[in-house]
């Protein structure tokens, strides 16, 4: 599989230089391949993302921080290709995740094999405000992970997101769309999936996971769709406000947090319990000035994995309730001032995980946007039982 990797990156290569001797390059973020046919029935275009981090972090020991341990990584290494074949009604996304982090979480249930595909979904424009998508992609949950990667306000997202987030899945989705006045729009959409997160290559473990989502935009369209990106790197000229809430059931669910985490194991196969996830967030813009809020709160039919014989697994699933907050301020030199707080707040009979409230100041310089720029930023984790973190990251983050 990573020989078949290779060999497919070095095409990629070979072509992108016979290509660049043949045509002007695209400008920088546009891709760093735009083809389209003679024909024009069909169009790519072929991008890259890095992400380099370094980060330490510190445990409080006798009333002061210590204990450092420290690390450089590549957060994020991702191959991507999106576009159009037959009709502009048609298009298509591909991502490829090229990182350790991205790759992680190989199992009997993905054959064995690293999980290189992040994205791979078609989604055909139906009928007017009526599209269809099929594949492996974001289902639609909260605000913050369906946000790119390459567009976050912070270096990274919040613990709200790690353990909240119904991610991908591999299914159908249906989206529409509609304007209730002028400017008022409402956008509708739903998903069904198969509920056991992406690459998975055995088949449907549990039951299906059904995702629904209802979001409101009452002073029309953000600019260059800014509802999905952190900061307000086009500094909106009018108010812009976006509402949403999402459900998701989950039914018969093999993993400790929906189609997220380990699957619960015992000694006569999965455990299974119906979980439910519940997303209520917003995003406020203005002249610079950005607002973003989530909640969540998940739920579960049968929180605890049992063996044969009624003793606990220790797997669980993670169940309670999640609050993020963030803001920031965009100066017109591309430097932005941002604070974050995060409450994680799980049902601690249940899970035996302690409470915790997360706050975060962070500092960011847009070179391009979010195609080029570096990050930082500052996190205090307090805990009520175990000991309190303090984390300090860094990051650069090229997108092409």
């Amino acid at each position: 599989m990573k020989l078949q990797l290779v060999l497919i990156l070095l095409c990629f290569s070979v072509f992108s230089v016979i290509y660049a001797q043949e045509t002007d390059a695209p400008k920088f973020g546009n891709g760093l391949i735009n083809l389209k046919g003679k024909d024009s029935t069909w169009a790519m275009k072929v991008g890259f993302q890095l992400q380099f981090q370094g980060m330490a972090q510190w445990e409080e020991q006798n009333s002061s921080f210590s204990d450092v341990e420290s690390n450089f990584l590549i957060r994020r290494a991702r191959l991507k290709l999106d576009g159009f074949a037959y009709s502009p009604k048609l298009t298509y996304k591909i991502a490829l995740g090229l990182s350790n982090r991205d790759m992680s979480g190989a199992s009997v249930y993905t054959s064995n094999a690293p999980r290189y595909i992040l994205d791979a979904v078609m989604k055909w424009n139906f009928y007017d405000n009526f599209e269809l998508w099929f594949g492996q992609t974001k289902l639609p949950g909260n605000r913050e992970h369906v946000i790119s990667s390459t567009n976050l306000q912070f270096v990274d997202r919040s613990l709200l997101d790690s353990n909240f987030t119904i991610d991908r899945d591999l299914g159908i989705q249906l989206r529409h769309h509609f304007k209730f006045s002028e400017k008022f729009i409402v956008k509708e959409a739903f998903a069904l999936s198969q509920g056991e997160g992406r690459n998975v290559t055995t088949g449907n473990l549990g039951g299906f996971q059904y995702t629904s989502q209802l979001e409101v935009l009452p002073f029309g369209e953000f600019t260059k769709k800014g509802d999905y990106v952190g900061g307000d790197v086009y500094r909106e000229s009018t108010p812009k406000l976006a509402l949403a809430i999402s459900y998701d059931f989950n039914n018969d669910a093999v993993k400790t947090r929906s189609n997220q985490g380990a699957y619960m194991v015992t000694d006569t196969g999965l455990h299974k319990s119906n979980i439910s996830t519940l997303v209520v967030d917003a995003m406020f813009k203005y002249q610079g000035l950005s607002f973003m809020g989530e909640y969540a709160h998940r739920t579960a039919s049968d929180p605890f994995a049992k063996n044969s014989d009624g003793s606990l697994t220790g797997d669980e699933v993670n169940i309670g309730k999640g609050l993020n907050l963030q803001a920031g301020y965009l100066f017109v030199n591309n430097w932005e001032v941002s604070a974050r707080f995060t409450n994680i707040a799980f049902d601690q009979v249940i899970t035996g995980r302690d409470l915790e409230n997360q706050y975060t100041l962070g500092v960011s310089r847009y070179i391009l946007g979010h195609k080029l720029k570096v990050q930082t930023d500052m996190s205090y984790l307090a805990m009520n039982t175990s000991s309190d973190q303090l984390m300090w990251r860094l990051q650069f983050a090229i997108d092409f």
